[in-house]
């Protein structure tokens, strides 16, 4: 099923959100991510954090999970075990049908466990229902020929259109991507930064120890010692989403209206969850603007390259103001507006930081509020494709 899509159009989503001492993504040494960025040194989030933080967010916004996708190496046994529940086969003969169908994709099995795939798969459950589908009234009988022949009879099955076709919602947002099986990737709706502190900030380290609750009086001394790196910061996060490319993805351009209001709340209320029990870290958004383009999607980290700093403590407001400044030296220097803002903050006690975003994205809206603005403008993009 083809669909034409809405015209060019670009979601860019702009989030300054302050956390406390935590450890939200740590490198290979255990600290948290840095990054160099204007000369400084900087806090970091890695994307891939972030987006598996959104993903995983998504479960708890009531979407079905059908409309949600799985990453693993393990389709085959995914698809067996869907295979034996709607047919009866038995798990071995599943397990041998599955792992057939899967040939003609060209999904090889891992050279080091067997019952694994060589790459993680990102797909719907419904797509695999689809694949089911396609032997489900002659289960029995494929179950029965030898390998050879069974590789022969599947051979002309469109396992392909399977796969490709009913993507889920974070398959039709983030992509996949199999580098040796072109034929299945699926172009990325949706592109996630690195988040980056606004300002300088220094990696600490606390060392901790634990008591042996079993300790004598007359012993001394921890069960237990280590230490953990942590910083805090305040963050800018941007992410932007591709309308027309979506609509392409989802083939729905209603689904795909839903999807983005589904995406930039998950975006908005998640958080890598690295040493969460350690750090409690998790906090709220100080500020949530939205810019919809039809030119182009733009990042305004450009805000943040001369690091901000602070005489009377506190980041998030002056960079809230950085950050408005931007915005307009863009929409104006450069002849480049978006051509709807919407903005939600918590700076309306801070007369100077509200003139300033006012200026920049308007009046604030509670967020709930935001989300439906954005859809119907959303909407309207697609009346006015309609009517031309």
């Amino acid at each position: 099923m083809s669909v034409t899509p809405t015209r060019r159009a670009f979601i860019d989503i702009h989030i300054l959100q302050t956390t406390p001492p935590a450890n939200l993504n740590r490198d290979d040494a255990g600290s948290p991510k840095e990054a160099t960025y204007g000369g400084v040194r900087r806090p970091r989030a890695s994307s891939q954090a972030w987006k598996r933080a959104s993903r995983m967010a998504f479960t708890t916004l009531g979407i079905n999970a059908d409309d949600l996708g799985t990453r693993t190496k393990r389709i085959a046994a995914d698809l067996a075990d869907r295979l034996a529940a709607r047919t009866g086969l038995k798990e071995e003969a599943a397990a041998r049908v599955a792992a057939a169908m899967l040939i003609p994709l060209g999904v090889t099995a891992s050279t080091k466990k067997a019952a694994e795939t060589a790459y993680l798969l990102f797909y719907g459950q419904r797509q695999l229902e689809q694949l089911v589908g396609l032997v489900a009234d002659r289960a029995h009988t494929l179950a029965e020929l030898e390998d050879k022949q069974l590789k022969e009879e599947l051979k002309g099955l469109d396992v392909h259109k399977a796969i490709t076709t009913g993507h889920p919602i974070d398959v039709a947002l983030f992509g996949r991507m199999v580098a040796d099986v072109p034929g299945i990737n699926v172009d990325a709706a949706c592109q996630v930064a690195h988040a980056l502190a606004t300002h300088a900030a220094e990696l600490e380290f606390d060392w901790y120890t634990a008591v042996d609750d079993r300790n004598k009086k007359s012993e001394t001394g921890a069960g237990m010692m280590g230490r953990i790196g942590f910083n805090s910061a305040t963050f800018y996060r941007y992410a932007t989403v591709g309308l027309h490319q979506l609509e392409a993805n989802l083939t729905d351009p209603a689904k795909a209206i839903e999807t983005v209001a589904a995406f930039v709340q998950a975006f908005t209320r998640s958080m890598p969850a690295g040493y969460g029990n350690a750090f409690g870290h998790r906090t709220m958004p100080q500020l949530v603007a939205l810019n919809l383009r039809t030119d182009q999607p733009i990042n305004l980290v450009t805000a943040f390259e001369k690091p901000i700093t602070t005489r009377t403590g506190g980041f998030a407001a002056p960079s809230a103001r950085a950050l408005a400044r931007e915005y307009q030296t863009i929409a104006t220097q450069w002849g480049a507006p978006a051509l709807w803002t919407g903005i939600t903050h918590n700076f309306t006690d801070d007369p100077d930081t509200t003139t300033a975003l006012d200026a920049a994205f308007g009046e604030p809206q509670p967020f709930p509020a935001l989300l439906d603005q954005l859809t119907d403008r959303l909407r309207t993009l697609g009346q006015d494709q309609e009517s031309k």
